[in-house]
């Protein structure tokens, strides 16, 4: 150790090259075993961030943290909703495509494949046959003139005519099917129930048939009851 009064300088190591050195031997592995992996450091980092912007919401938020948290969860319970009300999002078809594919089938047949998939608790499927099936027995019925390209809408709007009792339910149904068709909704038990309903009641229904009476405008016949022309 350099004293003062001793003949020889002191040692002396310049700054920059003694902070080389010392940079040099703290980057050896040794030094480094145990420090976190990057993967960790990012993480850290990332709740770091989280836990500031938190409290700086909780500070501005009323309530403090207690109505943050509230408001939070009032926020994830609106999106659920949304969800459960809209389904997933999906680009809506032009066009609704056709009720029935290239395969006919009779009512009979449709109803039993409907009847195999509620069994198995697939109702978006048992939804779908049980609506072709009610279809499928108006044409039977001559209700509907069979038609290759028609869609559940236009079905619904065709048998609402001699049937105009059930327009409602027919409307419903179709949308029904348009919903878990095309438009990414889950069909339950309760929606296959209330289409096969309607589907039986369908099938005692009577027809309002279009009369075929003409109507006239002229002069009526005095001798026929309500005045109606013979």
């Amino acid at each position: 150790m350099w004293r003062a009064g001793d003949d020889a300088p002191p040692l002396t190591v310049p700054r920059d090259p003694a902070r080389g050195a010392a940079r040099r031997e703290l980057s050896r592995p040794l030094y480094h075993q145990d420090d976190p992996s990057l993967f960790q450091r990012a993480l850290d980092a990332f709740w770091d961030r989280l836990d500031r912007l938190l409290g700086a919401a909780s500070s501005a938020a009323p309530g403090g943290t207690v109505g943050l948290v509230v408001i939070l969860l009032a926020v994830v319970a609106l999106l659920a909703a949304l969800w459960w009300r809209l389904g997933s999002p999906r680009r809506a078809p032009s066009s609704a495509p056709a009720l029935f594919d290239d395969h006919p089938r009779s009512a009979a047949e449709h109803r039993a494949a409907a009847a195999a998939h509620a069994a198995r608790g697939h109702w978006n499927t048992a939804v779908q046959e049980r609506m072709r099936a009610l279809v499928r027995a108006l044409e039977e019925r001559a209700l509907l003139d069979p038609r290759p390209g028609r869609t559940a809408d236009e079905a619904a709007s065709e048998a609402a005519r001699p049937l105009p009792d059930h327009a409602t339910r027919l409307h419903t149904a179709a949308r029904d099917f348009d919903d878990v068709t095309y438009g990414g909704r889950t069909a339950d038990e309760a929606t296959y129930r209330r289409l096969s309903t309607l589907d039986d009641d369908l099938g005692h229904a009577r027809p309002h048939l279009a009369s075929n009476t003409p109507h006239t405008t002229g002069t009526t016949d005095r001798n026929t009851p309500g005045g109606a022309t013979g």
